[in-house]
């Protein structure tokens, strides 16, 4: 459903709030904390409607660098999402894991997804 809403959406839409959080992670702690990225990632776009896309990876060469690509509705939905049991549940868990965080706001050019 996701991809459909976001097919729709167009890279001149201003209310599209766009960020991307680059964080490195506790080498000790890397599969628990992809564990928990992967379980709020599922909940945030299943049962947030403002939640278009929440896309996370890691580096091959450096598996402790994650890069989480995330797209709202809006500043309200990123806002919403922010009060969330299940945001709020990541971040304690996750807290001890992360050892850098660096929040990108960003800009569309372009917004491209092929459905299957």
């Amino acid at each position: 459903m996701a991809l459909f809403s976001l097919n729709k959406a167009s890279a001149q839409d201003k209310s599209l709030v766009v960020r991307i959080a680059k964080l490195q992670i506790d080498s000790a702690q890397l599969e628990n904390y992809k564990a928990a990225l992967k379980e709020h990632a599922e909940t945030a776009v299943r049962v947030e409607p403002g939640v278009l896309t929440l896309y996370a990876v890691y580096e091959k060469n450096h598996p402790t660098h994650v890069t989480v690509f995330e797209i709202y509705a809006n500043e309200d939905a990123y806002k919403a999402h922010l009060e969330t049991t299940h945001f709020k549940k990541y971040k304690s868990t996750t807290k001890d894991m992360v050892k850098s965080l660096e929040l990108i706001p960003c800009a569309l050019i372009a917004l491209e997804t092929k459905s299957k």
